[in-house]
C-alpha cells in the first residue's frame, strides 16, 4: 500500500508539472497575446487622378500595405494613364466619378448615360473589361435614377470635408472622431493636405487593428453581394 501511495503521488506530481509548464510556442516571460477580430474599413478618393498628389498617395499606400478605392473623373484619365494603371496593378479599386464632375441629380437619362458611358469607355480602353462602380458627384442622385446604372453605386458614411478644410490636422481629427469598423471614408486625392491626412489616418487606424480594403472587398467581407443600381454607404447601410 505504501508503494502504491508513493506511485500515485509521483504520477500526480508529473501531471501537475505538465499542466503548469509554459507552452513551447510562448517564450517564458512573454506577454500574453490577445487576438482581436480584424476591423475592416474602406478609404475612398474622389476627383482624381492628379499627377503629383495622386502619385504621392499611391506611394504612401503601397508603403503601408493599404488598399483604397478611386473614383476618377473621366476627362483626366488619358493624361494620367500611368497612375490609373498603377492603381489597378497595386490592388486598388477603380471607379467612375462621371466624365466632367457633372451633378447627375435632376439630369436627363441621356446626360447621365453620356457622362457614365464615356468614362467607362476610357477605363475599359486602359484597364480592360470590368465593373467600374460609380460615385455620383456630390453624392446626389434621384432615387428613380438609380435603376439606370448597371453597376453598384457608392456614397460614404464618414465625410471630413477635406476639400473645404484643407488642413491636415483638422482632416485627421474629423475622420477619427466618427470612424467605426465597416465605414466608407470620403476624401480627395487632389489636395496635398488631404494626402497627408489620409496617410496619417491609415497609420493611426492600422495601429488600432484596422485593415484598409476596397469598397468591393468591404461589402463581400460582410457577406454582402453588391447589386447594380444600389447605393452603398457602408458595409451595413444601403438603399
Amino acid at each position: 500500500m505504501k508503494l502504491q501511495r508513493i506511485a500515485l503521488l509521483l504520477a500526480a506530481s508529473i501531471l501537475l508539472l505538465w499542466a503548469v509548464a509554459p507552452s513551447p510556442d510562448v517564450p517564458v516571460g512573454a506577454e500574453a497575446q490577445i487576438t482581436e477580430e480584424t476591423k475592416y474599413i474602406a478609404l475612398t478618393f474622389d476627383d482624381g487622378p492628379r499627377a503629383n498628389t495622386t502619385e504621392r498617395l499611391l506611394d504612401g499606400l503601397k508603403e503601408r500595405g493599404a488598399k483604397a478605392t478611386f473614383f476618377l473623373i473621366g476627362s483626366q484619365i488619358a493624361d494620367n494613364a500611368s497612375l490609373v494603371q498603377r492603381m489597378k496593378d497595386e490592388g486598388h479599386q477603380v471607379g467612375s466619378h462621371t466624365w466632367s464632375h457633372t451633378k447627375l441629380q435632376g439630369q436627363s437619362c441621356s446626360v447621365i448615360s453620356a457622362q457614365i458611358s464615356r468614362t467607362d469607355a476610357a477605363l475599359r480602353d486602359l484597364l480592360g473589361d470590368g465593373d467600374y462602380w460609380v460615385r455620383p458627384p456630390y453624392g446626389l442622385l434621384d432615387k428613380c435614377q438609380e435603376s439606370l446604372f448597371s453597376v453598384p453605386l457608392v456614397k460614404w458614411s464618414v465625410d471630413p470635408e477635406d476639400w473645404k478644410l484643407k488642413n491636415t490636422d483638422k482632416d485627421v481629427a474629423a475622420v477619427l472622431k466618427h470612424v467605426q469598423p465597416g465605414d466608407i471614408i470620403l476624401m480627395h486625392d487632389t489636395f496635398p493636405t488631404s494626402v497627408d491626412a489620409a496617410l496619417r489616418v491609415v497609420d493611426k487606424l492600422q495601429s488600432q487593428g484596422y485593415q484598409f480594403v476596397t469598397v468591393k472587398e468591404l461589402l463581400e467581407l460582410n457577406g454582402v453581394t453588391p447589386q447594380p443600381g444600389v447605393m452603398y454607404y457602408s458595409d451595413h447601410r444601403w438603399r
